[in-house]
């Protein structure tokens, strides 16, 4: 028996590996967010399955589910959004799980950054402009932020940063992030990328708050800042040049 964390997406049904298709679909066990994981992929487990969503279940009450599922020798698919590197709570589960004895292993997935980049059909790390990514949240009713991992430190070197789980935040985000990027950098706010309902919002750090106020965004969506968004005028990369591909 082994539990399987499977990256499930961020959001559309077919952005999901052919290893994670694999797994959904042998697994008789398969415990989900309803709010984050689309039901197509439901469709996508054995017959009888035990399916059981977790939105509102407490970190015990989820484990409680894998040591019972170990108990009887049944594999379980624990689908999380997005990739499950970044910001799934996988890690607390996996110190549980280890306590117990109980085998488990990971299936990337799309993460929610790489969908919004795609809907706004940018690099993000773009030759002369930005070649860091800082993927960041905020803390406002959530986990404490670490002690030098706040907005002010992380955006002093003008990288591309990327927020999670932050929208509600935008005008604080906004503030922030100012003094380092200017009121003039480009921001995106992508809400529930690659969905059919995706909403993207564009403006600058001066206007992007009232924007997405505007907009009636409130969760599901990611925040890209920096001048990689609008960013026209740079070098070609050496990965591709003339001189590299005489060498």
């Amino acid at each position: 028996m082994t539990v399987y964390f499977v990256g499930a997406g961020p959001g559309a049904a077919d952005l999901i590996t052919v290893r994670g298709q694999r797994v959904i679909a042998s697994a008789p066990v398969c415990l989900y967010a309803g709010s984050l994981v689309p039901e197509e992929l439901l469709a996508s487990c054995p017959p009888g399955a035990r399916l059981v969503d977790t939105a509102r279940l407490n970190l015990d009450e989820i484990v409680a589910e894998m040591l019972a599922a170990h108990a009887a020798g049944l594999d379980v698919a624990r689908l999380h959004s997005g990739d499950p590197s970044v910001f799934s709570a996988m890690a607390e589960q996996m110190r549980r799980l280890d306590a117990h004895g109980v085998p488990y292993d990971v299936v990337p997935g799309v993460p929610a950054f790489a969908a919004a980049a795609a809907t706004l059909k940018r690099e993000l790390t773009v030759p002369g402009v930005g070649q860091t990514i800082v993927l960041t949240r905020t803390a406002a009713r959530a986990t404490p932020m670490p002690d030098g991992e706040d907005l002010a430190t992380l955006g002093a070197s003008g990288a591309t940063m990327v927020l999670h789980l932050a929208v509600q935040r935008i005008d604080e985000v906004a503030a922030e992030l100012l003094p380092s990027y200017g009121p003039d950098c480009p921001v995106a706010v992508v809400a529930r990328a690659s969905r059919d309902d995706e909403l993207v919002v564009r403006g600058s750090l001066a206007d992007i708050a009232g924007l997405v106020r505007a907009a009636g965004v409130r969760r599901t969506a990611v925040i890209v800042v920096g001048r990689v968004l609008t960013a026209a005028a740079f070098p070609d990369s050496h990965l591709y040049s003339a001189a590299r591909c005489r060498d």
